[in-house]
């Protein structure tokens, strides 16, 4: 499991974004959001399980989940589309159907899916945002989770009614739920990308604050 930076080093990459979000750009705020109701148990001993979701450019997004406690890997690559094995190039133009997505391989002893839900809610994007995320548009960029097994669709479609039943967001959940069909990862440069690249513009205006976000509203779930 690697170690992008301490979180003082985040909160330094944070408060540079500060300034860009008030200025209209950079990601929008963390919300705080409930626990789901519908929560799986921790269960001791079970195999490994898998999580998809996509949520605007795959690079923050796996960069949270990495930040996870629990989490054994985070992959980013594509899914929901009709075309085999996409470059990042084909998906880019936003004609294969693939979203930028996350593989999230996780120990269900450790974490339960539902934390994982409230992870993608609450700081790995914004899910009122449709067909884009941030400064990225199209529909590679929307907010979606692919669900594996019909646990964890009921369980991903129930928190977002429990949701918008406390109208935690001030705008509609636009997020698809749908079976996953195929997951291909990224190309190895899109990999672990935030290590890569911590002072890139893009990382430190889009992506450590979410990272930071993690840190700060669930340090029991940060590693």
């Amino acid at each position: 499991m690697f170690r992008f930076v301490a979180p003082v080093s985040i909160a330094l990459l944070a408060g540079a974004a500060i300034t860009l979000t008030q200025s209209g750009s950079g990601p929008a705020p963390a919300v705080a959001v409930p626990a789901p109701a519908m929560a799986a148990e921790l269960r001791a001993g079970a195999p490994l399980d898998t999580a998809v979701f996509a949520g605007g450019c795959f690079w923050g997004i796996e960069a949270v989940f990495e930040h996870v406690r629990g989490v054994r890997s985070a992959v980013s690559g594509y899914a929901g589309g009709k075309t085999t094995s996409p470059s990042y190039e084909d998906v880019s133009t936003g004609s294969t159907g693939h979203a930028e997505s996350v593989r999230v391989v996780y120990d269900p002893g450790v974490l339960s899916y539902g934390q994982l839900l409230q992870v993608f809610f609450s700081v790995a994007h914004d899910p009122t945002q449709l067909n884009r995320q941030g400064p990225d548009h199209g529909t590679q960029y929307r907010s979606a989770i692919f669900y594996r097994t019909p646990d964890q669709q009921r369980a991903a479609e129930a928190y977002v009614r429990q949701l918008t039943a406390a109208k935690t967001f001030a705008k509609p959940i636009v997020t698809q739920i749908v079976p996953l069909t195929a997951f291909y990862p990224a190309e190895e440069y899109h990999q672990d990308y935030i290590v890569h690249h911590p002072n890139q513009p893009y990382i430190v205006y889009n992506d450590a604050p979410k990272v930071e976000n993690l840190w700060v509203r669930s340090p029991e779930l940060y590693q």
